[in-house]
């Protein structure tokens, strides 16, 4: 086990490695100047001089090579320094730390909201195979899987926002606030649970030992629950850290639809803004919760199934 862990441990620096440098070419090679932008959001656009944007060039650095810049911000992150905002000077990283927790706060919702549809939905449905009610619920899960997040974003506001009154259209706060964009993450991640935990349990359920338990005289709930349940959420806690990185996804929309002022939203404020170090730093922080989230997925195996082991580094 232990060598597993450090055998991923050293692949996940490589991973992260990978994505600051993906991430600071691509912002290098669009188009516009970041010193103007920088400059454009300092000084105004009325006021702004051509000094004005050579002087924001020097003091940023960015009039050094684009490698330069890239191992001068290296060198910083690996002190645990993200370094200050572009644009006003602010510290990347509690910045970063602020949003998350609305982040966070968003996609547990978005996740318990969806387990609490997708576990049951996924046992009835394979306990009737076949059934109306297994039809219903599988037409709803491919339902909730072709929706954009976009576009149930907007129903559900237009619905319990404006025609209903029930919740407010957007903003950060109570319980109220979360609910609407909770149930737009929630339902794309739902209909693909769904249909994983409907998968899982009919291939358990076709198990020797399924069979064994019923011919004991043991009852169906006692043989849906004790022996086959547990051995068909093993390849959900997989589902659900993959979806955890789908939540981070689409939080980027649905953030930005809600004005929830989570890492999604900030994202895409500081590309608008050419926020390099924002960007950089953000995107860093997502990719190394969606690493130690997949780490933690697969240390969790061994305690689901003790007939797992990562021994000899696998």
């Amino acid at each position: 086990m232990l060598k597993f862990i450090l055998k991923r441990m050293f692949l996940m620096f490589i991973v992260m490695l990978g994505v600051t440098m993906m991430t600071f070419l691509i912002m290098n090679l669009t188009p516009g100047d970041p010193a103007e932008m920088i400059a454009m959001a300092r000084y105004g656009v009325d006021d702004l001089t051509r000094e004005d944007i050579e002087l924001v060039r020097v003091q940023e650095g960015l009039d050094a090579p684009v490698y330069i810049q890239y191992l001068r911000w290296l060198n910083h992150v690996l002190h645990g320094d993200l370094g200050c905002s572009l644009t006003n000077g602010d510290p990347v990283l509690p910045e970063i730390l602020i949003r998350f927790q609305a982040t966070i706060k968003l996609a547990v919702a978005s996740m318990i909201i969806a387990l609490i549809i997708a576990v049951p939905v996924g046992i009835i449905s394979a306990t009737r195979q076949y059934s109306m009610v297994d039809n219903a619920s599988m037409m709803g899960a491919m339902l909730g899987v072709s929706m954009p997040n976009f576009w149930l974003g907007l129903l559900l506001m237009l619905l319990f926002s404006l025609y209903l009154g029930w919740f407010p259209v957007c903003g950060y706060g109570s319980f109220e606030y979360i609910v609407l964009p909770a149930l737009t993450l929630g339902t794309g991640m739902a209909a693909i649970t769904a249909r994983m935990m409907r998968a899982n349990m009919l291939e358990v359920l076709g198990q020797d030992y399924i069979r064994t338990a019923r011919a004991k005289g043991l009852g169906e709930k006692i043989v849906i629950s004790k022996h086959a349940l547990k051995n068909a959420l093993i390849p959900i806690v997989t589902i659900i850290g993959m979806q955890f990185g789908r939540v981070l996804e689409g939080a980027v929309i649905v953030e930005t639809i809600f004005a929830w002022p989570g890492i999604g939203k900030l994202l895409v404020d500081s590309i608008y803004a050419r926020d390099f170090a924002m960007i950089q730093g953000g995107v860093l922080f997502v990719a190394a919760i969606f690493v130690i989230v997949n780490l933690v997925v697969d240390i969790s195996y061994t305690y689901l199934d003790p007939r797992i082991r990562y021994e000899s580094g696998r």
